[in-house]
């Protein structure tokens, strides 16, 4: 039942995703991904709020907490969750920890996608 739960949501998430992007590729044209940077923030912004509820309201059914993050803000943004872990690290005290989620996250992301790239370049322009 949960999966079916996440997987709702995650539609949910995905769907607003894209509403936001068409809706900020309407307003921006000078190619600055402006959808991408609203959606990781108020992703980000959403994250916090929800899991400062969930903190201090730690009586609601799992349930919810999995449709709302894992489920919605997981299809609308992944970004959020990597905010969310890097502060619990930082708030736990785990500064090197958190610092070093944080290089690795953005860096091996960086260089896997300039890996998966190359590697689509060589596979598909090698193709007849």
């Amino acid at each position: 039942m949960n999966y079916l739960i996440v997987f709702l949501g995650a539609g949910i998430g995905g769907a607003g995703r894209h509403g936001i992007n068409v809706l900020a590729a309407r307003i921006s044209s000078n190619g600055f991904p402006l959808g991408t940077l609203a959606i990781n923030v108020t992703g980000c912004l959403t994250m916090g709020l929800l899991a400062g509820f969930f903190a201090f309201r730690g009586h609601l059914p799992q349930e919810l907490r999995l449709l709302l993050t894992t489920g919605v803000l997981g299809g609308f943004t992944t970004f959020s969750a990597f905010a969310l872990d890097s502060a619990l690290l930082w708030e736990r005290g785990n500064l090197g920890l958190a610092l070093a989620y944080v290089l690795a996250s953005v860096i091996l992301s960086l260089c896997a996608i300039a890996a998966g790239l190359f590697l689509a370049r060589v596979a598909w322009v090698s193709l007849p």
